[in-house]
């Protein structure tokens, strides 16, 4: 997994509406010597279907995927304060997907057509709907259209209320940001009623 190795290509997509002037000082004080693509209408999340980010997909060098959908934090991280804190992420993705690129598909941990096509989460009409509206709420941002832009991003929540990507995003450009009270929130909701934040990793944990 070394970087520029012709064998192995992460491209990291940054969700975000903000465009490059809100992803790339990320990407450069990340010093990332991976592909880096700004998708300011989430049509990446979209197309895969992920509920959050980070999330990821592993396709192999046929184009085949061979896992998708699942937290892709490298380590334990620690949110929030001595009150109210939460815990995610693990120390098991990364070397998964170490062995992945040395073994390929000889990797324990891919997985075969039928589990990657169950857990694809198939968009219905109303998530393809609400895609739509969120692009059109970020052309009218963008033009200034303030309240016709309100008006496509609350109709995005209403047809899509489970997407936390959606949720995170409208967050961003809020006072407290996409990790303050509403967030903890809003995942303390999803948890409580026993939605998958994220899929859980079929690896040893």
């Amino acid at each position: 997994m070394n970087p520029g190795d012709p064998n192995f290509v992460i491209l990291c997509v940054a969700e975000d509406t903000g465009g490059e002037a809100v992803a790339g000082p990320i990407f450069d004080a990340a010093n990332a010597t991976y592909i880096q693509i700004v998708d300011t209408n989430h049509i990446i999340s979209s197309a895969f279907n992920f509920v959050n980010v980070p999330s990821a997909a592993w396709v192999d060098e046929e184009g085949r995927i061979v896992r998708i959908d699942e937290g892709t934090y490298a380590k334990v991280h620690e949110l929030g304060n001595e009150i109210r804190s939460i815990t995610f992420g693990n120390n098991v993705y990364t070397p998964a997907l170490r062995d992945w690129v040395e073994k390929g598909s000889n990797s324990e941990y891919v997985q075969s057509v039928e589990t990657v096509t169950g857990n694809i989460r198939e968009l219905s009409f109303e998530q393809q709907k609400a895609d739509a509206a969120f692009r059109l709420a970020n052309l009218f941002r963008e033009h200034g259209l303030t309240e016709k832009a309100e008006h496509y991003w609350n109709l995005t929540q209403t047809l899509n209320p489970e997407s936390i990507n959606f949720f995170r995003q409208n967050l961003t450009l809020s006072e407290e940001g996409s990790a303050g009270e509403q967030f903890m929130t809003r995942r303390g909701e999803y948890e409580s009623q026993k939605k998958d934040y994220y899929r859980p990793l079929d690896m040893d944990s």
